[in-house]
């Protein structure tokens, strides 16, 4: 999880702040308690198989869950802010006059572009696109080096200028990947902000929340942007009523959580009831899903505190949903309550708006 800390005081409280504040030490700093994500291998081309694929109508009428993807690891450089912008690339084969949807997943605070494998995987097998970043401020680089300078390092990381500097990043990253050899391929139309944790926050920030520096509002939004998967967000530090900030985002958004969903630190806290609250300021149509067991980490690739079969079931149900939050909103299937009726099991509260 992650902190904003507000650099100058006397600026409005009306900023999201990706987490918040141990107050007893008046330093807004939050530690995930083990979002350090390794390495995963992966060869250049893998062929995946998913027994839920469902049908897209904006990608083909046939079902996909079988398809042939390539994965790609490019070294990219924001010159203009001399900032590194790593990037994995998980493109689905090319098909002769299909193009596909297009998902820009931005890592909580601590991990990588590797941290978030399987959904990557997933979505490519489906016929997804998907660029995950790598936020060099904020990444696994951040364990590295004295232990007694790792709170200092993540409460700089969890800084202001680092959190705008991941909104600048997904704006560098869309442009550049657009620009590029594979740009041809993608369905503009169909461009989708997604993060765990902090980069929750920074989805809602390129989604159109309402940043105000010193009497001035920050344009962060990202037009191209009509979709949203937002995982695990923190809350927003300054206001207990965030509707002023989430309310003006209007495109769909999906809003994944967990009952366990909880950041513990020596004095602060954070609970699910922060991820209800941010749902319920959000603006548009909107889905939340709210399961019954898993850890704020379980989103994540690795298995730190769950059992396997809660990190299983949390991860493909996560997965699946996602799809059918995207066959909804691009292909216009009612696909969110046929997911409803299948994972009833699983999750305590499920709702769309």
């Amino acid at each position: 999880m992650h902190a904003w800390p507000a650099c100058n005081r006397r600026t409005p409280v009306n900023f999201p702040f990706p987490t918040m504040t141990a107050a007893s030490l008046r330093t807004r700093v939050v530690i995930p308690a083990l979002a350090l994500l390794l390495v995963v291998a992966m060869p250049p081309l893998i062929r995946a198989k998913s027994p839920q694929a469902l049908p897209m109508a904006a990608l083909a009428a046939d079902a996909l869950g079988d398809a042939a993807f390539s994965v790609q690891d490019l070294e990219w450089n924001d010159d203009a802010r001399a900032r590194r912008v790593p990037v994995r690339l998980f493109l689905p084969a090319s098909v002769p006059g299909r193009q596909v949807p297009l998902i820009v997943f931005s890592h909580g605070i601590g991990s990588s572009r590797d941290g978030y494998g399987y959904l990557g995987r997933y979505w490519a097998s489906h016929g997804i696109a998907s660029l995950h970043l790598q936020h060099v401020g904020s990444d696994r680089s951040l364990w590295q080096g004295n232990w007694l300078g790792l709170l200092s390092r993540f409460q700089h990381a969890a800084g202001e200028a680092e959190a705008l500097d991941r909104a600048q990043d997904f704006h560098f990253a869309l442009d550049r990947f657009l620009e590029g050899p594979h740009g041809q391929r993608i369905a503009r139309e169909r461009s989708v902000a997604a993060g765990h944790s902090y980069g929750a926050n920074t989805t809602l920030l390129v989604s159109g929340a309402k940043v105000v520096r010193d009497g001035n509002l920050l344009q962060l939004r990202d037009p191209r942007v009509s979709a949203a998967i937002v995982i695990s967000a923190p809350p927003f530090y300054g206001d207990a009523d965030f509707r002023p900030i989430l309310s003006g985002i209007h495109i769909p958004t999906l809003h994944v959580t967990s009952e366990d969903d909880v950041i513990h630190i020596p004095g602060y806290g954070s609970g699910v009831e922060d991820r209800l609250k941010v749902f319920d300021a959000m603006g548009g149509e909107k889905t939340l899903a709210v399961y019954k067991h898993g850890s704020h980490n379980v989103f994540t690739e690795k298995r730190y505190f769950d059992s396997l079969q809660v990190a299983t079931d949390v991860k493909a149900a996560t997965e699946s949903l996602s799809l059918a939050f995207l066959q909804q909103v691009y292909g216009g299937h009612d696909e969110l309550q046929a997911w409803g009726n299948r994972n009833t099991g699983l999750y305590s509260k499920y709702s769309t708006h």
